[in-house]
């Protein structure tokens, strides 16, 4: 960015290294990991409010549809109207407090061990080869966000801040991460699920507290997450000015979201496959390739040896990763 200033979105960086080619290939990674990021959503909300509502099986025109699978359709139809909005401001106040509500999921889970009788007892094996490449792969989702970068960096005032913005943001995140991760661990070890919340005891006001911030936070990010997703389609179809098409377009999104969070309810290896196929290429690959191409000139030779390491592990991480991830999804489908 600091090379051409016209660089102000993550697409531009490939349209800068490789052409039309290299925005199209970058646009298609970025809006397929926003398609999947907002799917994990609606399996996130069919999980949780399943385990505060238990339904074995509902009927709808004649149709059983078990519990999970209803409360992911519940979920669809809360979030689409949210989606319909011109004006996505007041979705973004209210997502910017999922940070605080981050720290008060960590410090109910906290309470529902140390307080509630739940208790950090619990032991299983520390280190499994076999789950490592799912684990990098989930690792690389929860740091997902790469491809925000160039248009929050390109929007500060002050633009020698963004290291230190960058540097907060992690180091945050690592902790929220680790305390989830550490707590679950001692309090259910080798009973631990795929989400900490569908462990807690639901009769605990703690545990309530918990799972209800889970489910609401999602429902505020899913119309900023498919948004870009549907302005990128409009605009390509010359259909922003007409408000019904986008109304249909946006519905149809969300109902493809359904559909494939109701076919494929798996959380955890939904998410290996986002981490490991399209986190890891969006995040290390891809900038790589793009710093070489437009850089690659000026780079010395210690300098592209390691680039070019990285490239190799990431790769390495990808191909297992993606190949696990999927292996694991077909044969639970």
């Amino acid at each position: 960015m600091k090379v051409n200033s016209l660089i102000r979105t993550y697409p531009d960086i490939g349209a800068t290294a490789y052409g039309h080619r290299g925005r199209a290939i970058l646009s298609l990674f970025l809006y397929l990991e926003l398609y999947l990021v907002a799917t994990e959503f609606l399996i996130l909300e069919g999980d949780n409010i399943d385990k505060m509502f238990p339904i074995k099986e509902f009927n709808i025109a004649g149709q059983k549809i078990r519990g999970k699978k209803l409360f992911v359709l519940v979920a669809s139809l809360i979030v689409l109207p949210t989606t319909w909005l011109n004006n996505l401001g007041i979705l973004a106040y209210v997502s910017a407090g999922g940070v605080l509500i981050s720290f008060l999921l960590v410090f109910c889970i906290f309470w529902v061990g140390a307080v509630d009788g739940v208790g950090f007892h619990e032991r299983g094996k520390l280190l499994k080869w076999k789950g490592l490449s799912t684990t990098i792969s989930m690792i690389a989702f929860s740091y997902a966000g790469h491809t925000c970068f160039p248009t929050l960096y390109t929007s500060m005032e002050d633009r020698r801040r963004f290291p230190k913005v960058l540097l907060i943001c992690f180091i945050a995140s690592t902790i929220n991460y680790g305390s989830v991760a550490v707590l679950g661990y001692l309090m259910y070890g080798e009973h631990l699920k795929s989400q900490v919340t569908l462990n807690l005891p639901v009769e605990k006001v703690s545990a309530r507290i918990a799972i209800y911030t889970t489910t609401i936070i999602p429902l505020t990010k899913y119309a900023l997450i498919m948004n870009p997703i549907a302005t990128a389609i409009e605009e390509k179809a010359l259909l922003r000015s007409n408000r019904l098409l986008s109304i249909i377009i946006r519905t149809l999104l969300v109902i493809s979201t359904a559909i494939v969070a109701i076919t494929i309810p798996f959380f955890d290896y939904v998410m290996a496959f986002i981490g490991s196929f399209l986190v890891v290429t969006m995040s290390i690959i891809l900038p790589c390739l793009c710093y070489l191409k437009i850089n690659g000139d000026t780079q010395n030779l210690l300098g592209k040896i390691l680039i070019i390491f990285i490239l190799v592990f990431a790769s390495f991480i990808a191909v297992v990763g993606t190949f696990t991830s999927v292996k694991q999804i077909v044969t639970h489908i």
